[in-house]
């Protein structure tokens, strides 16, 4: 089941946050506490996005938070990924945009492939200077055709 996000499950999805950012991008654990993780979804993510969830029964197991253009954190359970949880999230911002820009690692690969397969062009490259993990990355855009 599809459905917005409210402040009260902001928890839940920082938890599915670091579940698959850690899993993705092991050499990254670590860089920020479960609370530092609930605070910026509670503070930041939930005030600024439209912040949309994927449930199983009723476990959170993918999120997608996305504003003006732009898709700022897209996350699904390691355990459910696979199975177009990911795909159905992207395709609630697609349908609310003309265009949508992102930034992913360029080490992640699996995530390069996943937004590749939809639609999304490479833009720009960077050393990673300009994000907090210091970590070289990519920019994507996907406008609607």
């Amino acid at each position: 089941m599809l459905r917005p996000l409210a402040l009260t499950d902001m928890g839940a999805a920082a938890q599915v946050h670091r579940a698959a950012f850690d899993q993705a991008m092991p050499w990254l654990i670590g860089l920020h506490t479960p609370d530092e993780d609930h605070w910026f979804y509670r503070e930041r993510v939930f005030p600024t996005c439209r912040v949309w969830g994927h449930f199983d029964d009723e476990v959170l197991s993918g999120i997608i938070a996305f504003r003006d253009g732009w898709i700022e954190q897209l996350y699904v359970l390691p355990a459910a990924q696979g199975r177009g949880i990911g795909t159905d999230l992207l395709d609630i911002a697609k349908g609310a945009s003309e265009r949508l820009e992102l930034w992913t690692f360029q080490r992640n690969a699996p995530a390069r492939r996943f937004y590749e397969a939809r639609g999304f062009r490479l833009a720009e490259q960077t050393d990673g200077a300009r994000n907090e993990e210091k970590e070289p990355d990519v920019r994507y855009v996907w406008t609607r055709a």
